[in-house]
């Protein structure tokens, strides 16, 4: 499975002295040019975007969605770190695309790690001949990288989906810090399918809306998020909406084992909304009771306590009238007409300990639906983040 299964990739992994601890903290992600490739990527809204993130953004620009591969660093964001920061994401750049013999444009630089914190770049530029050397299709080759890219995730994330005549394969990492919308949430995709980069472009875009878009773990949305997709154009041309399809099945895969290994969590919960008057307005009213502390908390605790998700719904900005609202945990409805329902609060409590439950929200008003997936939030998120880690 991950990067190194869609025909037409090579990957490594490496421990090049960034992290203090010895770990692996750099990969490289590589498609072999035999077929017409191409590479697309989604990034932060966060106006502090790191200097890798504004990097990639213009090689993307400069070579039409024709780049060859994806390096990522772990134990350091190189994110507000100025002219300096900048010098070293390119610096990045040359050095991989040197030692690939490809233009420096052709190369994708992704940051993990600790914000304001400058990249030992000397050490990143000794390493990538080794990084470069190491690299092969493997599923070990696969697993090393993958192990790279991890700060505070407590084991790899990775993928595999299968399509007809094509697959598509990925990697993440993200345990805090998470709130995508384009933890330090970083994923790399691959594909061998055969697809211009506007449409891979659209693909994505899509694919990570309905995944990575529909995710939060903290509310916080990082400086560097960024999911790069490269497809080595080894393998079939998907029929309408195939690729699509697979490339959001992948990423919600991932985007569930993010949240599964956020920092602290005890569970994962859907919070799916219907009923709203419009989309937006649904994924406004999702977002707010997915986001809440006290929600949030009550999910820790197991507490069935419906009075915190109402309350959120009427302070989301959504359209609202209490007598319409609905409030369910997993199959037992626990609030309607504006009163609480006549339920088994052991039952519900109960329900509320497993490692992923569901709460369904209907405010009665339209066609309006959406869905957000969170956690909860309980000590071990506050003694992960109560100083810098």
């Amino acid at each position: 499975m991950s990067v190194t299964a869609p025909q037409g990739f090579r990957a490594s992994g490496m421990a090049a002295g960034i992290k203090e601890s010895g770990a692996p903290d750099l990969a490289l992600v590589v498609t072999d040019p035999s077929g017409p490739f191409a590479a697309a990527a989604t990034f932060t809204t966060n106006r502090a975007a790191a200097a890798p993130v504004q990097l990639s953004r213009t090689n993307l620009v400069a070579t039409g969605g024709r780049c060859r591969a994806v390096v990522v660093n772990s134990g350091c964001a190189n994110a507000v770190t100025g002219a300096r920061g900048e010098a070293a994401a390119r610096a990045t750049a040359a050095a991989v695309g040197d030692a690939l013999d490809v233009a420096h444009d052709a190369v994708l630089v992704c940051s993990t790690g600790l914000i304001g914190i400058h990249l030992p770049v000397d050490r990143v530029e000794a390493a990538v001949p080794a990084l470069v050397s190491g690299l092969g299709s493997g599923r070990e080759h696969a697993a090393a990288a993958a192990e790279a890219i991890l700060t505070t995730d407590s084991h790899r994330k990775e993928v595999l989906v299968e399509g007809a005549g094509f697959s598509v394969g990925g990697m993440a990492k993200g345990a805090g810090m998470i709130a995508p919308n384009m933890a330090t949430m970083l994923a790399v995709l691959t594909t061998d399918a055969r697809v211009a980069p506007d449409s891979l472009a659209t693909a994505l875009g899509h694919a990570v809306a309905g995944s990575f878009n529909e995710l939060t773990v903290d509310g916080c949305t990082s400086t560097n998020d960024t999911v790069v997709v490269l497809a080595s154009g080894q393998g079939v041309t998907p029929g309408a909406g195939e690729l699509e399809e697979a490339l959001a099945a992948a990423c919600a895969d991932l985007a569930f084992q993010l949240a599964a290994d956020a920092e602290g969590t005890t569970r994962v919960a859907r919070v799916h909304l219907s009923g709203a008057t419009h989309d937006a307005d649904a994924r406004l009213a999702a977002r707010a009771v997915a986001e809440s502390n006290l929600v949030k908390t009550s999910l820790y605790g197991a507490d069935p306590y419906w009075g915190r998700v109402v309350s959120e719904l009427g302070a989301s900005g959504a359209a609202f009238v209490l007598d319409r609202v609905r409030v369910s945990y997993g199959q037992t409805l626990v609030f309607a007409a504006g009163d609480e329902v006549a339920h088994d609060r052991d039952a519900v409590a109960r329900y509320l300990a497993a490692p992923v439950v569901e709460i369904f929200c209907d405010l009665g008003l339209g066609g309006g639906a959406a869905t957000v997936l969170t956690t909860d939030l309980g000590p071990g998120y506050i003694e992960e983040n109560m100083r810098t880690s």
